[in-house]
């Protein structure tokens, strides 16, 4: 008769437990991920977490952007306007929705990797700079900051923050055109730059106008929360959410909106830096027959500005950056054909002018052309610099691969080059202002205009105007109280 079979199953020894727990553990880890979740599947711990601060107008494309890479959740929003806010909630569901970006960050800053910050200029550095301070990687639409100061403090925040992944909005630094033009000219293909036009259609709203009268607050924004850092005032129609961009208090005009997309290819061409000195013009607005207005709030309807750089590692010498707006274009090369367009067909542009050649693009670096241009086709200079995949649009997609691997020179705008960049802007609307520094004129009979007609020298390590002090007022504004990096 044989015996009955022992049941391995019914109090099994310790040695057996161990041995049969580590087959089962072992078998269940060498499943892939992705044949879980399917074929591209990115584990949720495998994706960038940003917490997005604006949801309108750029705020919005950043979102979809950052979303549509497939290596981001988009966990948190927030917005001071509902009308924007409610469709962003609307379109991101599963994300958390706080109306004051200092309430997120205080109460959610260990649920997120990142911070985006797509607001009006004048909060961008207070938003940043708290993100910053709590570890965050951050991505700032452009300019990144609304004044010199502010521009300065980023730069050094990044230095400080050496981990975190910064970019700055101006999406044309990833583009192939900006690699293109580096290696022509460092082929030496149009010899040394001494000389680089930038020019741009905008503004393509009002400024150059009086402040409007006081209107009732719509009831989905938040008007205190939207003024943040900037001096108490009453709202008035339309200001949001587009038209502030051409008042002191809020935007950086013209240049703040397209200087960083356009200067951005002769920073990186040139690798210029610093500003010595800047000289401008600016339009005027009459009311009247000889009745020159005077709107010091609102940005000029147009302006010229002449920046000197010092002599840089890819100069022979100093380099002047001449910028337009509001229309005003430099003459025609002699080179181009007189059919052919100047810069792009939207009114926006660049020129290279050296030694023995030029070499012009448009908006984003787009386009980029030798003059004449026939000989575009003919240049064979080899890639030297990587493409980003995607170019402008992978602009985004860079950012938080960059984020994610922890690699934070793998990006096309990091502070510490968008940093230089934004205060040359800043720079140029230093001088911009200080046209409408007014006195009263010594015999007691009208005003003097001090600050028109001459030159500011800068003084960069003392970050300030060295021949007229009352431009350096404009170098840093005073918060509004109980508004702070936290």
């Amino acid at each position: 008769m044989s015996e009955k079979p022992v049941d391995q199953t019914v109090n099994p020894t310790r040695r057996d437990f161990i041995k049969s727990s580590s087959i089962a553990a072992a078998s269940f880890m060498i499943i892939p991920r992705h044949v879980l979740g399917g074929k591209g599947f990115i584990a949720p711990s495998d994706k960038l977490t940003i917490a997005s601060v604006g949801t309108g107008g750029k705020g919005s494309s950043d979102i979809f952007e950052f979303n549509k890479s497939g290596l981001a959740n988009i966990g948190y929003l927030c917005d001071v306007d509902m009308r924007p806010g409610a469709k962003a909630q609307a379109k991101y569901p599963n994300a958390k929705f706080y109306s004051d970006w200092r309430e997120m960050l205080d109460k959610e800053h260990k649920n997120f990797d990142a911070v985006s910050v797509s607001i009006p200029d004048h909060n961008h550095a207070i938003v940043a700079l708290s993100a910053m301070e709590m570890d965050k990687h951050v991505y700032v639409q452009k300019p990144m900051a609304h004044d010199v100061h502010e521009a300065r403090a980023m730069t050094e925040a990044a230095k400080k923050h050496h981990k975190l992944v910064t970019q700055m909005g101006n999406q044309g630094a990833s583009n192939d055109g900006v690699r293109q033009l580096r290696e022509w000219y460092e082929a030496g293909l149009i010899g040394d730059v001494h000389t680089v036009y930038c020019w741009t259609n905008r503004p393509v709203w009002p400024q150059g106008v009086k402040w409007p009268p006081k209107s009732e607050v719509p009831k989905e924004l938040n008007w205190d929360l939207w003024l943040g850092t900037a001096p108490q005032r009453d709202y008035v129609e339309n200001l949001v959410p587009f038209n502030w961009r051409g008042w002191w208090d809020y935007g950086t005009g013209a240049l703040g909106d397209m200087g960083c997309h356009i200067m951005e290819a002769p920073f990186r061409v040139l690798d210029l830096q610093y500003v010595k000195d800047v000289q401008s013009s600016v339009g005027s607005v009459y009311t009247g027959i000889f009745e020159e207005a005077y709107y010091p709030d609102s940005c000029p309807p147009s302006s010229h500005i002449t920046l000197t750089y010092p002599k840089t590692e890819k100069t022979q010498g100093d380099v002047i950056v001449h910028w337009m707006d509001g229309g005003i274009r430099p003459e025609r090369p002699a080179e181009l054909g007189p059919n052919e367009i100047f810069g792009d067909s939207e009114g926006n542009g660049m020129l290279f002018i050296g030694t023995k050649g030029k070499m012009m693009a448009g908006c984003y670096s787009e386009n980029p052309q030798l003059l004449p241009t026939s000989r575009t086709a003919q240049a064979n200079v080899p890639i030297k610099y990587p493409r980003v995949p995607g170019g402008a649009n992978g602009h985004y997609k860079q950012w938080i691969e960059a984020a994610l691997a922890g690699k934070p020179d793998e990006v096309s705008s990091p502070f510490k080059l968008a940093g230089p960049l934004t205060e040359a802007l800043l720079m140029a609307n230093l001088s911009i202002r200080s046209h409408d520094v007014r006195k009263l004129a010594a015999d007691g009979k009208g005003h003097v205009f001090p600050g028109q007609n001459i030159t500011l020298v800068w003084d960069n390590e003392a970050m300030r105007v060295t021949n007229f002090d009352d431009a350096n007022q404009f170098v840093q504004r005073q918060y509004r109280d109980g508004w702070k990096v936290i």
